[in-house]
């Protein structure tokens, strides 16, 4: 492997931008159980943006934790598809939606029906708190697959 091609770990690289990362992220948990949000709900975006933004390490990350938060195996399934089911709550609908258009960036028309379906379904608090966690976890996101972590084989 040449210097090229050999991968940068960025949380490797500069270890105190990725805890100050990680210091977002926890203080966006924080938020998010203050609001009232489970745990469950929060790994259910997690998964989604990481679907959206093809980020393998953080997939395999927080499928097990969705699981172990209570998630089923069903409703992860058809995760890409939960506008097509009536599997989730309108709560859920809502905060996936917002977390869609927060990941995807749509032109301005469709983002602001996404924002306007999200205003009817969460309250003010919980609409920043999506936001915040759709932001941190394209952050983790982009580290990831910038840095090429690797997804381990399990034992």
């Amino acid at each position: 492997m040449t210097a090229t091609t050999k991968h940068i770990f960025l949380d490797k690289q500069h270890p105190a931008v990725w805890r100050a990362l990680n210091g977002l992220g926890l203080k966006v948990k924080e938020a998010a159980q203050e609001a009232g949000m489970e745990p469950r709900t929060m790994e259910l975006l997690h998964v989604r943006i990481s679907q959206l933004n093809g980020c393998a390490y953080c997939l395999d990350l927080h499928v097990r934790d969705a699981v172990q938060a209570g998630e089923s195996p069903q409703r992860l399934a058809v995760l890409p598809a939960w506008r097509d089911t009536s599997l989730f709550t309108e709560k859920e609908r809502a905060a996936l939606a917002l977390a869609e258009s927060i990941t995807a960036l749509p032109g301005h028309h469709p983002q602001e029906q996404e924002e306007a379906f999200a205003r009817e379904h969460l309250t003010e608090e919980e609409f920043s708190v999506v936001s915040w966690l759709a932001i941190a976890m394209n952050a983790f996101n982009r580290v990831s697959i910038t840095s090429h972590h690797p997804v381990r084989k399990e034992r």
